[in-house]
């Protein structure tokens, strides 16, 4: 029997994501076992005036987007759309928030990182291991 039971994958449906999820379904003896969770870096274009150039409205479609595109990779996987999550914020926070939420026992998150500390981990990768109760595994993508 595997010792993690509740795993919670960060990944970028808009990005190389298939080597994370493999890994962690693969620490898994069944898919219900895994969340998925996509962070999007909050960003906001303000007009000349002051104005948000991006409503409510245009946030609203981002994340239906990202739920679609993240809920598709979950059916293909057997995992449970009731652990399927968008959010939008810090990485880092939002990832833990969830996993505490969850009580998760392990993050699955990618990593490739550039130079320096972030040459091992990545930044989000360095910043979600600080801070977190949980183990975490960084998956070289």
């Amino acid at each position: 029997m595997n010792s993690y039971q509740k795993v919670l994958v960060a990944i970028d449906p808009y990005a190389t994501y298939e080597p994370v999820l493999e890994r962690a379904l693969k620490l898994v003896e069944t898919p219900e076992q895994l969340s998925l969770i996509y962070v999007a870096y909050p960003y906001r274009y303000y007009g000349p005036y002051g104005g948000d150039a991006f409503g409510a409205e245009m946030l609203t479609e981002w994340r239906e987007q990202a739920r679609e595109k993240l809920s598709d990779i979950a059916k293909q996987n057997h995992i449970p759309l009731t652990q399927v999550y968008t959010s939008e914020g810090e990485a880092a926070d939002e990832i833990h928030l969830r996993a505490k939420e969850d009580q998760s026992d392990l993050i699955v998150i990618g990593t490739h990182g550039q130079k320096g500390l972030k040459l091992l981990l990545g930044s989000t990768a360095n910043a979600v291991l600080h801070g977190v109760k949980c183990d975490v595994l960084a998956v070289k993508v």
